[in-house]
């Protein structure tokens, strides 16, 4: 039997490097779940929330200096002060489409069928989006318009489905608004600010009872975990899409998609 701290481990790990890919940390976890036998019953699924602070972390670690140049701006300088609102105005839509159909889609949506599917149809997007000859009119996420944050938030609003990615979502709508790869990528991050912290609150809230201090330790190392393995990730991803685009990670998600579509028909 696997131990719970090495799944802590693993899943940590798959958080860690999926969380800001445009391949869908959600999708894989469960995924990961679903074949791997990682994780089964309440505790598990808040696991995989929880320890998504520890990828926010990450950025809030790699981009200390920039945001706290915000955050201490946000009150005199009106640049700052409209990035802030940008960000604010991006998360909403997320925040009216959760409480409204969060629970359905859960119930009808969290399946691994639906992921794989939107695994390979992302995946596809992604090979379209990184074809088509984009005129860039951004080039820095803290001055993008706010029309614009707007939209990127109404698209990350799709990655409420399992499989479709929240950064993948953001990006893919930043870039068709004009933004180029690398601010579009780093708005995501920011992005995933209110929008994991929010998940994550909600969640704790609901699942409290589901915590003690028996797998407080668990937490901790899936926290830790994803904490390092974003911190890596983030910095080579930034460079590795500026130079090469979006083609590996949409590769990655077709073969993840049919893999587990195969196994699934094979009835695993």
């Amino acid at each position: 039997m696997m131990t719970d701290m090495l799944r802590a481990v693993i899943l940590g790990i798959v958080e860690g490097v999926t969380e800001f890919l445009p391949v869908s940390s959600t999708g894989h976890l469960l995924l990961a779940e679903r074949f791997f036998n990682l994780g089964e019953g309440n505790f598990w699924k808040s696991f995989a929330i929880l320890i998504q602070l520890g990828a926010i972390l990450a950025i809030l670690v790699l981009y200390f200096s920039r945001l706290w140049r915000v955050a201490l701006g946000m009150f005199s300088n009106p640049d700052d002060r409209r990035f802030v609102i940008g960000v604010l105005v991006a998360f909403l839509p997320a925040v009216v489409i959760g409480l409204i159909a969060g629970k359905y889609i859960k119930e009808f949506l969290f399946n691994p069928w639906v992921v794989c599917f939107t695994l390979i149809v992302g995946g596809a997007v992604l090979l379209w989006v990184d074809q088509l000859d984009l005129k860039v009119y951004e080039d820095d996420a803290t001055r993008f318009p706010l029309l614009m944050y707007f939209w990127i938030g109404v698209a990350q609003c799709l990655a409420m489905i399992p499989g479709v990615s929240r950064s993948g979502a953001s990006i893919v709508a930043a870039m068709l608004l004009g933004a180029d790869k690398r601010s579009a990528a780093e708005f995501s991050f920011f992005l995933a600010i209110p929008t994991m912290v929010g998940a994550f609150v909600y969640d704790f809230y609901k699942n409290r009872a589901d915590f003690s201090s028996d797998n407080l330790s668990v937490i901790a190392v899936g926290f830790v975990v994803s904490f390092i393995t974003a911190m890596i990730v983030v910095r080579a991803f930034l460079n590795f899409v500026t130079r090469r685009g979006f083609t590996f990670f949409a590769w990655w998600r077709v073969i993840v998609g049919t893999l587990g579509l195969i196994a699934l028909a094979m009835g695993r």
